[in-house]
């Protein structure tokens, strides 16, 4: 992706559908364009099923956009937008934000979902680059944003650089840490694991939260302990990973 980033915005397409219904209508897309190298970012493995089909289009079809049902923050302003992009990250991005929900059920959180990561370039550099209006109507410019990325954190930084409240950006993703890990072994090595992310948003949330966010990150803190030995001792992850479910 760092490569095909380098290449002419005229021609290159990159996209990361967090969900088979996306990936359809990602590849139904890419099937019918001409003249485009399209890049298609989808894991092997199973992954949970998140819009039906006419969600999944209506949301390729923008690029990015706020999952209401994985947000709070209708009518109000956030306190938090968590994003993420690509689908294991997805996940875990959902499962931080179910996370924050639990602990602190009245802070306010927006979830945001990119599929086209051209999306997040100014619309003067790529064709598909979101507007400054238009991309603060989804990440907002003077709120902290916690964003789970699917390839290597730097990316995000240089493709929103110079966007207002870019500073405000708090990029997670592949650092190349890894071994022979289980799934979320590795996320919590690099960090992109729902602990990780939770613990990453009570830090960036003080002035709202205060002190208040200590003892929950402490128990955050311990359930990624308890996991990461789990999975040292048995090869697996736990029970409540494996089966996780959005819960709200």
């Amino acid at each position: 992706m760092d490569v095909v980033c380098n290449k002419s915005p005229e021609v290159v397409r990159i996209y990361l559908p967090p969900d088979a219904n996306c990936m359809l209508s990602t590849m139904n897309h890419c099937f019918t364009s001409k003249n485009y190298v399209n890049v298609i970012v989808h894991d092997k493995q199973n992954h949970l099923q998140y819009l039906d089909m006419e969600a999944a289009v209506q949301h390729c079809t923008k690029g990015a956009g706020i999952w209401d049902w994985a947000s709070n923050d209708q009518g109000a302003e956030p306190d938090l937008v968590m994003a993420s992009c690509g689908d294991v990250v997805t996940q875990e991005a959902l499962a931080a934000t179910a996370l924050l929900r639990q602990h602190f059920p009245d802070l306010k959180i927006r979830f945001v979902n990119v599929v086209d990561l051209f999306k997040l370039m100014p619309n003067g550099y790529h064709p598909h680059g979101l507007t400054e209006t238009q991309y603060s109507a989804l990440f907002t410019d003077n709120k902290p944003v916690v964003f789970n990325f699917h390839s290597y954190p730097w990316l995000i930084h240089r493709l929103t650089y110079k966007r207002k409240g870019q500073h405000l950006m708090h990029v997670r993703g592949y650092k190349e840490k890894g071994n022979i890990d289980t799934p979320l072994e590795l996320g919590i090595r690099n960090e992109a694991d729902r602990y990780s992310l939770a613990m990453l948003a009570i830090d960036n949330l003080k002035e709202r939260l205060g002190n208040s966010g200590a003892r929950a990150r402490e128990a955050l803190l311990d359930e990624q302990i308890k996991a990461k030995n789990f999975a040292y001792e048995t090869g697996e992850d736990p029970e409540d990973y494996n089966d996780w479910r959005w819960p709200l």
